[in-house]
């Protein structure tokens, strides 16, 4: 190396090195006078502009990124600055993939969006885009930010899904990342009611949530959800699942794994003390035993649902565990809170008569607590996801959103009932079945739009719309049946 060279080099070093200490110097001067925001803001940045690049370049990084998410955004602000906007974390990542999209996407992908699915979830979000000129609506600012939950994260995912995520391989990935997060998030909720809080657990309680949170001095857990409601709709969905799993499973191992899991899930619904959940575990069972083409399995299956119905509605057994009273209490026509909700459906309807496209997208709950202030149905409570479609966009939207969920069903059922692969047969069936539980559920809980379960509903209806273009063909189908012995199960 020549001289010029060896101090080119030792420049350069010297270059880096000084830009480097200005960084530290830099970053030390952020921390000291913003905090940990602006560290984490400087930590975050450079992983975040490399994920962004890769959404760009693989949208379905992008996609499987969003899934992922779902399951713990809307909790970080238990565990990090409460602060921070991290429900925005899902637009930026869903944006940068529909801009990846545009960019990747041949004319053969884009062909995969015509069909009978898109068009329900495409004219959705064409209503609630009106809604935008809806002469009751108190704030545009409002429509933004719940317009989200309503039917743009619902088109957006779906359109990602056709394009990207349309083989077999893609939908058992997505059963294992949801079964695993939801084993995690059943742990966590384990440990909320049997150690304790964070700190930052223990805050969101003092901020409101005791109220609902802390009924006769037990705890409702609510694991790393937006809250026990949430926890426990996806605690049962995920229940459904491995239970469905299990006779559909080939082998001993893994019918024991979902025997497992079912128990896991099913006391994590427990300890949420949620009642509404129930619904999805009771629905999605029964939903299941119509699929069926199993004589002795659909017997089995309505001897244990009439059991367990007998159990909780007739008898007191068990009634010294406080997780089965409320489970138990679901069942009783006469609760409290189920009152209190008729009768504020029933002051409703006299404020909706006059309402046909409702009050606006956002104008309910907490957003039209947060924009719309003092407003008759920002005080009002959405305690159920098709009261507040009801309220929000008028009788008219909530026929055409029921219309839609039923068209769905109709679409998938269509497919699943015929497959002949048994194993995916059985995937497909728990996850109509699962669809069909939470739209059942959502009559009680605003459940069907929140995350994680609006997320794992989205891939779900994609994915038995799609399930017919992987099923064994006909021909093979033949050939298994003609070696196939003569077992009555």
């Amino acid at each position: 190396m020549s001289g010029g060279e060896k101090n080119n080099s030792i420049l350069r070093l010297l270059g880096l090195a000084l830009l480097m200490g200005g960084i530290a110097i830099g970053l030390s001067m952020a921390i000291s006078g913003g905090g940990i925001p602006i560290a984490a803001l400087f930590v975050g940045f450079p992983i975040a502009v490399t994920y962004a690049g890769l959404c760009i370049a693989r949208p379905k990084t992008g996609l499987i990124l969003y899934l992922h998410c779902s399951f713990f955004v809307i909790g970080l602000n238990r565990f990090l600055p409460p602060s921070i906007p991290y429900g925005l974390m899902i637009d930026a990542i869903l944006g940068i993939s529909v801009l990846g999209t545009l960019f990747k996407a041949k004319r053969s992908d884009l062909k995969r969006l015509n069909n009978p699915l898109m068009w329900l979830v495409l004219i959705w979000f064409g209503y609630n885009l009106v809604e935008l000129i809806n002469p009751e609506a108190r704030s545009k600012v409002a429509w933004f930010y719940a317009v989200r939950g309503v039917s743009l994260y619902w088109l957006q995912v779906t359109a990602l899904l056709l394009i990207w995520m349309n083989e077999k391989k893609e939908m058992e990935r997505f059963i294992r990342i949801w079964l695993g997060w939801s084993l995690v998030a059943a742990f966590w909720g384990f440990k909320q009611q049997y150690i304790g809080l964070t700190a930052g657990e223990n805050r969101w309680l003092d901020e409101g949530g005791r109220v609902t949170h802390i009924l006769m001095g037990k705890l409702r857990s609510f694991s790393f959800y937006s809250d026990a409601g949430q926890f426990g709709a996806a605690m049962a969905h995920a229940a459904l699942f491995s239970l469905i799993m299990v006779p559909g499973s080939k082998t001993l191992f893994h019918k024991a794994i979902y025997i497992g899991l079912f128990f896991i899930y099913f006391w994590g619904f427990a300890v949420a003390g949620s009642r509404g959940p129930l619904i999805i575990l009771g629905g999605g069972f029964f939903m299941y035993l119509f699929m069926v083409k199993n004589f002795k399995i659909l017997s089995l299956g309505l001897i244990f649902g009439a059991t367990a119905f007998i159990i909780l509605k007739y008898t007191f057994i068990g009634q010294g565990n406080y997780q089965i009273q409320r489970i138990r209490s679901a069942l009783d026509p006469n609760d409290a809170s189920l009152l209190v909700r008729l009768e504020n459906q029933k002051r409703l309807t006299v404020y909706m008569a006059t309402r046909p496209i409702g009050g606006g997208i956002g104008a309910g709950g907490d957003w039209g607590r947060r924009f719309s202030p003092g407003s008759y149905l920002a005080e009002t409570e959405m305690d159920s996801w098709y009261v507040k479609i009801w309220v929000e966009t008028g009788m008219i939207g909530l026929l055409m959103h029921i219309a839609e969920i039923l068209l769905i069903l109709y679409l998938g059922f269509k497919k699943v009932f015929f497959l002949r692969d048994p194993v995916l047969r059985a995937q497909c069936t728990g996850l109509i079945c699962g669809f069909f539980g939470v739209a059942l559920a959502s009559y009680g809980n605003q459940i069907f739009g929140q995350m994680p379960t609006g997320t794992i509903l989205y891939f779900s209806m994609a994915f038995f719309y799609m399930c017919d273009q992987w099923d064994i063909p006909e021909e093979e189908t033949e050939i298994k049946e003609e070696h196939k012995p003569n077992l009555m199960w």
